[in-house]
């Protein structure tokens, strides 16, 4: 029971602390969270992604009237496939030569992502660019040149476009909002931890419970102080 009553005089004391620095920590959250927003406006340069999607028709689909399970469960294999095929650098080389970019095949890499619904055989490849119209094009221009060299390495029927990519309206990146937040919560966090640390390194008699705590001896009484009294 004693030290139930001692786990929650030290909560309580905590919860004191805290409150009593309250405004700090609002400045301070305040403080980081116009940091972040001023970053992520300012700063960072939006970045925009443009996506486009290709659905890969096996060389035996034509004569079939549709889809089977296993026709489904071999295409999930493919589409490894069809990912590396995609990235590989015959691939991208012929894309920065064909759309005249102005960065090699490695630095193209990192704008593309390469994504596939499970079950399905559709590919989704999104390129992500600072100009939207720059983006759509070189994912349009992948999308071709992917296309034909799949079907020359896996011999399918038909790489079919289902969407082609279109300059995007808003940026995907920053997330001006969710780093505003990020932000706030960093900087009240920080002074947060700060303060419960110093509270509980800090081995000052505050209270006459501190005093039994620490001499383990009952409290007789506290004389009062006369200055406060006045």
């Amino acid at each position: 029971m004693k030290e139930q009553d001692k786990i929650e005089i030290d909560v309580v004391q905590v919860l004191k602390v805290l409150w009593k620095r309250k405004l700090m920590i609002a400045l301070v959250a305040i403080a980081t969270g116009v940091l972040a927003f001023g970053f992520s406006s300012f700063i960072v340069k939006p970045q925009f992604t443009s996506t486009t999607r290709i659905y890969v028709v096996n060389r035996n689909q034509g004569d079939k009237s549709g889809l089977s399970n296993q026709d489904l469960q071999a295409g999930s294999y493919l589409v490894k496939d069809y990912r590396e095929i995609i990235l590989s650098q015959d691939v991208l080389e012929k894309v920065v030569t064909e759309q005249n970019l102005k960065f090699d095949a490695k630095a193209l890499a990192k704008k593309i992502q390469v994504t596939v619904p499970a079950d399905t055989r559709i590919v989704s490849i999104s390129v992500k660019d600072g100009n939207p119209e720059e983006a759509s094009r070189i994912a349009n221009g992948l999308r071709e040149v992917a296309a034909q060299k799949i079907i020359s390495v896996t011999k399918v029927s038909d790489v079919t476009t289902l969407e082609e990519a279109r300059p995007a309206l808003s940026p995907s990146s920053p997330n001006i909002r969710r780093n505003t937040i990020l932000g706030v919560g960093v900087g009240a966090g920080i002074v947060i931890l700060l303060a419960i640390s110093v509270e509980v390194l800090d081995d000052r008699v505050k209270r006459p419970e501190d005093i039994e705590e620490v001499m383990h001896i009952s409290l007789l009484g506290v004389i009062p102080n006369l200055e406060k009294l006045k």
